[in-house]
């Protein structure tokens, strides 16, 4: 467990930072102030944490400087990581595996996005973490689209030694992803990870791509996919709710991924796109190794971004 808030400290580090710079140390061990607070508020913003978010934590640092003019910057700081995990209830995602009720049906996944946001490296990490937990996998390339992007996936899946069906690029999509389903179902795997286009939601053709995706893999099971998760570039910050309003409206999305959080200032962003969406947070990317990619806790982000 240590191990594991180790990483998201690492990973929100430029997020603290940018926090830290502003505020001068406030979290550190001296008194807090008035003119801190307003500090305070200012590097919240700029971290992306959304006008709700940082009214109530600022809300509840100053009830307890009312109360207390001695209040240290570590006291201040718990405040604000126990805010943000309330406002967090409830968003973690949890993978649950395949049941042994019924056919041995591989648990479909989609992966879904914008062009840029790391669905195809996001594609192998998550097949290495689900291997790592004992459970067998088979990526899908249904990213036709992008040049190179099948090739990309197939060098990460020979680097982790994942099984993967794959084409050429443009090729059918829809038709990768029902050979993917058929191997897997042969090989008798756990999940099917599928890797598709990414896609703007005014682009109609890739649009309509996602649908047939979807029906093609629902001629083998009605119940897939089980999972339509989108993939957010975490560095967008609160641009990236307005992504997955959009990819919610039109595909029925079932939680997310938020990717590339090691690399922004602006981590604050998770917040309000839970709040914004109430889609639960399943993964977050926080470096560029496999082992980057962790299920998301919200006591380890809360107190990562407080430096605590």
């Amino acid at each position: 467990m240590f191990g594991l808030f180790k990483k998201f400290k690492d990973g929100f580090s430029k997020t603290v930072a940018a926090i830290s710079e502003k505020t001068r140390g406030i979290f550190g061990g001296r008194s807090i102030d008035v003119s801190s607070l307003e500090t305070l508020e200012e590097a919240l913003y700029t971290a992306d944490f959304g006008v709700e978010t940082t009214d109530e934590v600022l809300a509840e640092i100053k009830a307890a400087y009312k109360k207390d003019k001695e209040l240290r910057g570590q006291q201040a700081a718990a405040i604000g990581s126990s805010v943000l995990k309330r406002a967090l209830a409830g968003s973690e995602g949890v993978l649950n595996g395949p049941t042994s009720d019924g056919p041995a049906l591989p648990k479909v996944i989609v992966l879904i996005g914008v062009n840029g946001s790391g669905k195809t490296t996001t594609t192998a990490k998550l097949g290495w973490l689900l291997k790592q937990d004992g459970k067998s996998v088979m990526l899908a390339a249904c990213d036709t689209f992008r040049a190179a992007a099948v090739e990309q996936l197939k060098s990460w899946a020979t680097r982790l030694d994942l099984p993967i069906v794959a084409s050429h690029t443009g090729a059918d999509a829809a038709a990768v992803a029902f050979d993917a389903w058929q191997a897997a179902k042969a090989r008798g795997c756990d999940y099917l990870i599928v890797d598709t286009a990414g896609r703007l939601h005014t682009k109609s053709n890739l649009m309509d791509e996602l649908e047939k995706i979807r029906r093609v893999i629902q001629k083998h099971d009605p119940t897939a996919p089980h999972h339509s998760w989108i993939v957010v570039d975490g560095s967008l910050g609160t641009n990236s709710i307005e992504q997955a309003k959009v990819f919610h409206k039109s595909f029925g999305l079932t939680g997310l991924i938020v990717t590339k959080l090691d690399g922004t200032s602006r981590g604050g962003a998770i917040v309000g796109i839970w709040r914004e969406l109430k889609l639960p947070i399943y993964f977050v990317g926080l470096g560029e190794q496999p082992e980057d990619l962790q299920p998301f806790s919200a006591e380890n982000y809360a107190k990562a971004v407080f430096g605590l």
